[in-house]
């Protein structure tokens, strides 16, 4: 136990802890209710009880003033029906808080000339804050030509939810957007002293949409799958998204959108030839 407190990473999961507590309701969990209730959800020690650990115990990992073992949390994660996105990411706070070394702003000659070798497919390398540091002529045609944006605007966030064409690009363009803010939430909370991560999220919750769900505490993960554009020039296309990490670049990976049918192959070699 700490009784100063924990860092930033502790208060963060204590927080999270405690919008899933306040979701649920006893009968959620085969308890029974009662009128007295003064606040939404259950009660600390309710969740403790499911849990199998100590009131006060629990109490202390809202508060943000324990560090706890995986069995703990997994238990506490059961306790508070979590589906599997949260669950990874309470368990994501056993992790080391940040990395030995800063990944670099740049990439290397090798996967630039692999980013490039993928065109007619568009295709990014991302950085941990998803600042876009490498793009093929693919991706230029897809999206926009990110040379022309200024340097803080290269980033997978705002342009999903800054940049004023992709609601309309982007066929699913709320449940997308939430999955990605859903996935920016989670790594940033892990990460409370790096300045990058607190200045997309200021810009962030410039947007209403954005605001929203971020105050939900949602939190997501990456799943391949298949996204639908409705691209002014090329029409529908059906794009996979495939995300790779660059071993030798730790910190930074590769995120391919590739053909899922004919048409779209076809339509993306017009679009960039």
């Amino acid at each position: 136990m700490n009784g100063g407190g924990l860092d930033g990473p502790g208060r963060e999961l204590g927080a999270f802890l405690r919008s899933r507590r306040e979701r649920l309701a006893p009968a959620d969990v085969g308890l029974p209710g009662s009128s007295r209730r003064r606040t939404p959800g259950l009660r600390r020690g309710e969740v403790a009880e499911l849990a199998g650990i100590s009131s006060s115990w629990y109490a202390w990992l809202e508060q943000g003033r324990v560090r706890t073992s995986e069995q703990v949390l997994r238990s506490v994660a059961r306790a508070l029906r979590l589906d599997p996105d949260e669950t990874a990411h309470v368990m994501s706070f056993l992790e080391p808080a940040a990395l030995s070394e800063r990944p670099p702003g740049w990439v290397s000659r090798n996967l630039l000339s692999l980013v490039e070798s993928l065109a007619p497919n568009p295709a990014v390398v991302l950085d941990p804050h998803w600042d876009l540091l490498a793009w093929n002529s693919g991706y230029t045609a897809l999206l926009t030509d990110l040379a022309r944006l200024a340097p803080r605007q290269r980033n997978l966030l705002w342009l999903v939810f800054r940049w004023p064409p992709a609601r309309t690009l982007l066929a699913s363009w709320e449940p997308e957007a939430r999955s990605l803010l859903g996935q920016f939430r989670a790594k940033a909370a892990r990460h409370p002293q790096d300045g990058r991560y607190a200045e997309i999220t200021e810009e962030l919750l410039a947007d209403p949409d954005a605001a929203r769900w971020y105050g939900r505490r949602e939190t997501s993960a990456f799943h391949p799958a298949v996204r639908h554009f409705r691209h002014p020039v090329a029409g529908d296309l059906r794009l996979r998204y495939v995300k790779l990490a660059a071993v030798d670049e730790p910190g930074h990976h590769l995120l391919a959108y590739l053909p899922d049918d004919l048409a779209t192959e076809a339509a993306l070699r017009v679009l960039v030839g």
